[in-house]
């Protein structure tokens, strides 16, 4: 375990730190935690240290971020330098300092470098926290963010069998996909829900997935005849199914819903770490919903959280963190919204996985208690009224029992800023801290195009975006920043007024005639891209453009590759003739494009023929060739391994897999080449077996005749000699030399045999060494030919063919000119 370190004590009467560290252990966490405040208590900073204390010891962390404040971790700037924080200060607090922006960047920058030493922390804690952690903020029903893909999350559970968890699974589905059409469902009494729940649980149960347009065309067909024990149709007749399905088919309709199917799947697992197992922080913004979206976006991820959480191991320690901001709304003392059910069952069941829930309030009177009190760890700010004071209280002496709760009462009324009441399970008293200064720039809530500059060009699979600069945030009045300030209701500066009088030749004050059946749109004046077309934010005049949005499908066999791809793109200025191929990338969306005039418009004529429709159908269809002759996308290829990379693979992770696909070929190859020599090996082993075998005879052999001749010479001599000198003697003596030098002869043989016997040997050695020394050099070789093939990295381009695109969009659009 690691102790998240959250401040240190306070004297309640001086507010004065004592010097005694608040460590918390993470497995306490697994008890779960409250945080409650009234705005202004530094409820929002608890609880980002808390989480930057669970990412710096590894645990990742989900975040249901309503307001918008959690975004803040991703503003952390390991430089601590003044334009680093520029982009992201609130001119308005820099106005009320007396300060210009850069002077209060700059002051900002020094404020959170000495609030961070005097924790003893700097710019390197920083960078840790970043290098260890990737930091996201995902946007479901927007693109502002990174996408998340929230009414596909009808995929068949791997376990159909646990019948408990898929049943509150799909309930949390349906409760909110039934809140957004308005229909308040109970899921024991309502048609609507029964329905919906039965039928997915029927799919389900088949293996089969789905997806909400299925889902909507069952409920005028259902696959089943019976719900209980009455006929379908008497339980909910036709024409009622009818009037359910034509409300899902309007969600499914409106433009506005389509981001709910775009993004990154609703996957718990790939929320909380990347393959390679790096810990991620999972920010799910709800901010840019409505109550009854934010709904629907909460219980779908608590109950696919609960889902893969009664999947894992049991453990004492924290294994991921869940904290929800403001739960104020999402569980309730009395109702029962979708969402209540997978708290609840969080707070219950949550630990023994190692899931930690830590729920933050402002207003605990809204939260249910028994909810609170399953908390095992307490952190209590300043509260606006006696009631909240009393709800936490009850909460509070319901977990932990023996509370002095006249105390703790009076403690909490004489609290500061960033002043908390701690009550530990762990511990038999309460304590009073003060929490440390954070690592992440709170600088309050993250506007959506603050969002979309951190988030750019991320998808689910991305690594983490580095630290933010000036280029991640707008800061310029032309930029997303300036527009939103004019879409909230700010008029854009108009045209100056026109008469007949100051209007030119080519000049109008009428839109001229476009084309029927061509949408017709001005472009707003703060659209980032408007002056790298040409046009001009304080033009007076407007001049036809055609703005268009092409979706791309590459698809290649070989590679087994198929991606989707959009281009946006204006053409301007229009000649009569108009080339496609000139048409100039941007990133647009439908903001940028207004539905109605500036005031005093005054529209230049132009010599493009915009009002025959054959103009953009002959635009339309050079556009696409344009794109089938230009459009590549390249992608590493390993032709000797038959390997292709995936779009947004980087070259490194293709490399790996490549060394990888080589190193098992050489394995398999390897095997082969081993079970060859070893045959030979074997025999040539077995050869020398027998050839020591016989070297063993052939010296025993020796051995003896050598003592025979010997033992016998001796004998024969001193028989001879002791024996007399008479003639007789001698010639036995001349005898039994000649019977000893035949034993010295057949001694001399079995030398000879023994001399060939190890001349075999050596040779059988030698044969078995140059064996070895072939068999290591064409491993070698083998080895080194793989990992060349390994090296063989190049790339191809895979092209569009013209069935592959398809123009879904083509505007006329006026532009402001100079």
């Amino acid at each position: 375990m690691a102790d998240l370190l959250l401040g240190e004590t306070v004297d309640p009467a001086t507010h004065q730190r004592t010097g005694t560290k608040v460590a918390i252990p993470t497995g306490e966490f697994t008890t779960h935690g409250v945080i409650v405040g009234m705005t202004g208590s530094g409820k929002t900073g608890l609880g980002i240290v808390l989480i930057e204390e669970a990412l710096r010891a590894g645990v990742p962390a989900l975040l249901i971020d309503p307001k918008g404040d959690l975004g803040n971790l991703c503003l952390t700037f390991p430089n601590l330098s003044g334009s680093d924080f520029r982009p992201w200060i609130n001119d308005g607090d820099a106005q009320k300092a007396g300060l210009s922006p850069d002077d209060f960047a700059t002051a900002q920058a020094k404020t959170w470098s000495d609030g961070l030493a005097s924790w003893g922390l700097d710019g390197s804690a920083i960078g840790t926290l970043r290098n260890g952690t990737e930091f996201t903020i995902y946007t479901p029903g927007s693109t502002a963010g990174v996408a998340m893909n929230i009414v596909g999350s009808l995929k068949a559970p791997d376990d159909a069998g646990d019948l408990e968890t898929m049943r509150d699974e799909i309930e949390g589905y349906v409760s909110g996909l039934l809140g957004l059409v308005g229909i308040e469902a109970d899921p024991l009494s309502s048609r609507e829900h029964i329905l919906l729940s039965n039928l997915i649980e029927t799919s389900w149960a088949a293996g089969k997935d789905l997806d909400l347009p299925m889902l909507v065309g069952q409920v005028q067909t259902p696959p089943i005849r019976k719900l209980g024990v009455f006929e379908l149709d008497t339980f909910f007749p036709p024409n009622d199914r009818t009037a359910l399905a034509m409300k899902l088919n309007g969600l499914l309709a409106s433009p506005s819903f389509a981001a709910w199917a775009q993004g990154a799947p609703l996957d718990i697992g790939t929320l909380l770490r990347t393959s390679d197992g790096k810990p991620r922080c999972a920010i799910v913004t709800t901010a840019h919903l409505s109550d009854e979206e934010r709904q629907f976006v909460t219980a779908l991820v608590l109950a696919k959280l609960v889902t893969w959480m009664r999947k894992q191991s049991g453990t004492t320690d924290l294994r991921a963190l869940l904290y929800m901001d403001e739960v104020a709304g999402y569980v309730p003392p009395s109702a029962m919204p979708p969402t209540k059910k997978p708290i609840m069952t969080l707070m219950k069941q949550a630990r023994a996985f190692g899931v930690g829930v830590v729920l933050s309030t402002q207003n605990p009177v809204d939260v249910d208690y028994k909810a609170l009190s399953n908390a095992g760890t307490w952190m209590i700010g300043r509260l606006q009224t006696d009631r909240d004071k009393q709800r936490l209280l009850d909460g509070m002496s319901a977990a932990a029992g023996g509370v002095d709760v006249a105390a703790i009462s009076d403690t909490i009324s004489g609290l500061g800023k960033r002043e908390f009441v701690l009550r530990r399970a762990s511990k038999d008293k309460p304590e009073v801290m003060t929490t440390r200064w954070a690592m992440s720039y709170l600088r309050g809530p993250l506007t959506r195009d603050q969002i979309e500059g951190l988030m750019d060009g991320r998808t689910a699979s991305t690594s983490a975006p580095a630290a933010p600069s000036s280029s991640a945030a707008p800061s310029a009045p032309g930029a997303r920043g300036a527009a939103n300030m004019m879409r909230g209701g700010n008029a854009a500066p108009a045209p100056e007024a026109s008469t007949a009088s100051n209007l030119g030749s080519d000049e109008t004050s009428v839109m001229p005639q476009i084309a029927d059946g061509v949408a017709v749109r001005w472009v707003d004046i703060a659209s980032p891209w408007l002056s790298t077309v040409g046009g001009d934010s304080r033009g007076t005049r407007l001049e036809p453009a055609i703005v268009a949005r092409v979706r791309m499908r590459y698809d290649d066999e070989k590679a087994d590759l198929v991606t989707d791809g959009e281009y946006e793109a204006v053409l301007f200025p229009l000649a009569a003739t108009i080339d496609a191929s000139r048409a100039i990338a941007v990133d647009y969306d439908d903001r940028d494009l207004r539905t109605s005039a500036p005031d005093n418009a005054v529209y230049r004529l132009s010599d493009a023929p915009i009002d025959a429709k054959t103009t953009f159908t002959r635009v339309e269809r050079d556009l696409v060739d344009h794109l089938v002759r230009s459009q590549t996308l390249e992608i590493p290829v390993n032709r000797d391994l038959k390997l292709f990379g995936r779009p947004g693979e980087a070259l490194e992770s293709f490399q790996l897999r490549c060394a990888q696909a080589a190193d098992d070929e050489a394995d398999k190859a390897t095997a082969l080449l081993r079970d060859k020599y070893e045959t030979k090996v074997k025999k040539l082993q077995d050869a020398l077996a027998t050839a020591n075998d016989r070297l063993d005879v052939a010296k025993s052999d020796h051995r003896g005749r050598r003592g025979e001749q010997i033992i016998g010479a001796a004998g024969s001599i001193l028989g001879g000699l002791l024996g007399g000198k008479s003639r007789r003697g001698a010639g036995g003596i001349l005898g039994k030399l000649g019977g000893l030098f035949g034993k010295h002869q057949r001694a001399s043989t079995a030398g000879e045999r023994v001399d060939a016997v190890e001349n075999k040997v050596e040779s059988l050695e030698q044969d078995l060494q140059n064996l070895e020394s072939e068999a290591a050099t064409e491993i070698q070789e083998l080895s080194d030919a793989w990992d060349a093939k390994a090296g063989s990295v190049t790339t191809v381009a895979v092209t569009l063919e013209r069935t592959d695109v398809s123009v879904a969009q083509l505007v006329l659009t006026w532009i402001p000119v100079a």
